[in-house]
Order: C-alpha cells, then sequence, then structure tokens
C-alpha cells in the first residue's frame, strides 16, 4: 500500500519502506538482517528494471532520476540507499546485463557441446554452422542492449571518471566468454588455433557491427538480419581456426582404428 509522509508519496510493501528496509518491529528478530538484505536486492533490482526501460526508451542523457524512481514506484531515497548517482547505475547495469548474458551462454554451450560431442573428431562445418545458429538465435534483447550499450560507450568516452570501469567491465566480459568457449570446446577435444581472448573479441565485435548495421539500415527485424550478416562469416572462420586438441587426438585415432 501507500503512505505519506511530509506530502511525498511512499511505496509501502510488506512491511518495508521505499528504501528496501523492514519498518516491522519483529524485524530485530532472528533471521532479520537475511530479510533485509532480501528486500535491498528486490529494491535495487526493480530500479535497475526500470533504468533499463528508461534508458532505452529517452537514452542516459534523457533520463532523469525521478523518471527512473517514478517508473520502480519509489522515491528518490530509494535510488540514493543504492546508487550514489545515476552513473553508478549505469555500471551496474551493464554488469548484470553482462552476467545475464554469460548465464545464459553457458547454459546453451551445454546443449551445443553435446551436439559437436556427436560427430568425433573435428565437425563439419554445417555442424559448427547449426551450433552457431543456436547460439545466436538464443540472445535475449539484441536490438535493446545495442542502443544501450552504444549509449553507455557514449557516455564511457566523455567521462574519464566512467570509462575505466566500463572499460573493465567490457574486458571481463570478454575475457569470461573466451574462458566458456575454451571450456565448451575442450569438452569436445577442440581448441583455438589462436589466442582464445582475440578471437572471441573479434566474434562479439563482428555480431555488434552486424547489429548496429541493421539498426541502421531499419531493418524490419533487426535481431535476425544481423543474425543473418553474421552467419555469412562467422561459421567458416569459426571452423577454420579449430583444430582436435592433443589430447583428443589419441582417442580419436583409436575410434579410426576400431570402426577400420
Amino acid at each position: 500500500m501507500r503512505s505519506r509522509t511530509a506530502g511525498v508519496s511512499r511505496l509501502t510493501i510488506s512491511g518495508e519502506d521505499d528504501l528496501g528496509v523492514s519498518n516491522d518491529s519483529s524485524a530485530t528478530t532472528t533471521g532479520a538482517p537475511a530479510r533485509e538484505t532480501a528486500r535491498r536486492a528486490k529494491t535495487r533490482e526493480r530500479l535497475l528494471d526500470a533504468a533499463y526501460r528508461q534508458f532505452c526508451a529517452h537514452g542516459i542523457h534523457g533520463t532523469s532520476i525521478e523518471a527512473i524512481t517514478d517508473d520502480a514506484d519509489f522515491t528518490r531515497g530509494a535510488f540514493y540507499s543504492n546508487f550514489a548517482s545515476k552513473e553508478e547505475l549505469f555500471l551496474a547495469l551493464t554488469e548484470r546485463e553482462h552476467h545475464a548474458r554469460l548465464e545464459g551462454l553457458r547454459s546453451q554451450f551445454t546443449d551445443v557441446t553435446a551436439l559437436l560431442g556427436q560427430t568425433g573428431g573435428k565437425p563439419a562445418p554445417e555442424t559448427i554452422e547449426n551450433a552457431i545458429a543456436d547460439i545466436l538465435a538464443s540472445q535475449p534483447k539484441g536490438r535493446q542492449w545495442c542502443v544501450l550499450d552504444a549509449e553507455f560507450r557514449l557516455l564511457a568516452m566523455r567521462d574519464p571518471q566512467v570509462a575505466g570501469r566500463y572499460l573493465q567491465a567490457s574486458q571481463d566480459f570478454r575475457r569470461r566468454l573466451a574462458e566458456l568457449v575454451d571450456t565448451a570446446f575442450a569438452t569436445v577435444g577442440l581448441r583455438f588455433v589462436i589466442d582464445s581472448l582475440r578471437l572471441t573479441g573479434v566474434l562479439v565485435d563482428q555480431f555488434e557491427s552486424a547489429m548496429q548495421e541493421a539498426i541502421l539500415s531499419g531493418a524490419e527485424d533487426a535481431e535476425q538480419a544481423a543474425r543473418d550478416n553474421v552467419m555469412r562469416l562467422l561459421p567458416q572462420l569459426v571452423h577454420s581456426l579449430t583444430e582436435v586438441s592433443d589430447e583428443a587426438e589419441p582417442s580419436a585415432s583409436r575410434e579410426a582404428d576400431a570402426r577400420q
């Protein structure tokens, strides 16, 4: 329900104020710290969700803190109890989206490695193509995230205080993605013939460029247009830059001998 204090509308949910802090006297009992932590986490997530919507609709500079708190149905107090500034919120949102995408890819790679592992030895180009198509199709909010990330990058280039943290977050994402891809390929006895971090960077850049081109061209379905663009080169690139790892070669040879 809503309560009013000094003429300011404030959201009260299940015994908590809009800062995500319990206003129930029973909060001093055992378990209260955990409950307050959970409430604060929910408040933070709602603010991040609201910021995502507002930033996508109006851009970072076109979005005020009031617009974010109004969208989340909180007051400014809730915002400042979780974030020191709009820039800090933007960095938290960047990190959250990176984490969500990595977790989604981790789940998708489990299915992909099962597909690749059925072939034995180096998969055929069409097998790799099907695997990559499945991965690309699973990526969420591609158009929205492309626009939002462009906003974030521009803000970072304009603000040296933001630039360092944004660059670090981007580098961490690519490093973790490279580790994820390395692990997935090693599971099926494959490895890249060049540094995986550099290759992952090329793949990410290619997809981002394809998405930007699709948006700028006015494609009705920008995400599908970007996937189609990427699929013209990416499968062949991955196939040409992978090989059977040394650890996998003996077992592959034994399997070949057994078939003979």
